[in-house]
């Protein structure tokens, strides 16, 4: 689905670039090396993790199962959530086209996943592994969520970023 068609594609279409509130999700992906799929993104040039925004009638693990496949060509089998991101100094980005979002997302974290990794909706302009001491440079709201899995995997508690 184009941006255009989505939701908040359709709402940018009436209210432009204002600050919107957006539900969404996002995923650390973990392989059996201990590594993280991390994608550099097309419209930051940063990279991050998979996820999105939500669309009507779609909980957040539906999002991110969704997103995550659209993204990576990956399907996630066991995602489970660790943490709930909410911060705006965190969560406000601007993106280069001027549309503000502040983002409330919940994320989920995933070991076992199908298929082959694939750029399939433009969004990203590559996927690779990451040992988590040797992470990229990221958009610092998917550092915190990387961050607090690390201290999830630590703790088991709940991460509120």
């Amino acid at each position: 689905m184009s941006f255009e068609e989505s939701h908040l594609g359709r709402i940018r279409q009436i209210v432009g670039s204002r600050l919107l509130l957006v539900p969404g999700a996002r995923a650390v992906i973990q392989n059996s090396d201990g590594k993280v799929l991390l994608q550099e993104r097309s419209d930051l040039g940063l990279w991050g993790l998979p996820g999105g925004n939500a669309e009507p009638g779609e909980d957040l693990k539906t999002v991110v199962e969704r997103e995550v496949l659209e993204e990576t060509g990956l399907t996630i089998a066991n995602a489970k959530p660790f943490g709930f991101g909410g911060n705006p100094d965190l969560e406000t980005i601007e993106f280069p086209n001027g549309d503000q979002c502040q983002f409330f997302v919940l994320n989920f974290f995933a070991t076992l996943f199908s298929g082959e990794l694939a750029m399939l909706d433009g969004e990203s302009l590559a996927l690779e592994w990451f040992d988590l001491d040797s992470l990229p440079n990221m958009l610092p709201n998917m550092k915190a969520s990387v961050e607090a899995y690390e201290v999830f995997c630590a703790t088991g508690e709940f991460q509120m970023i």
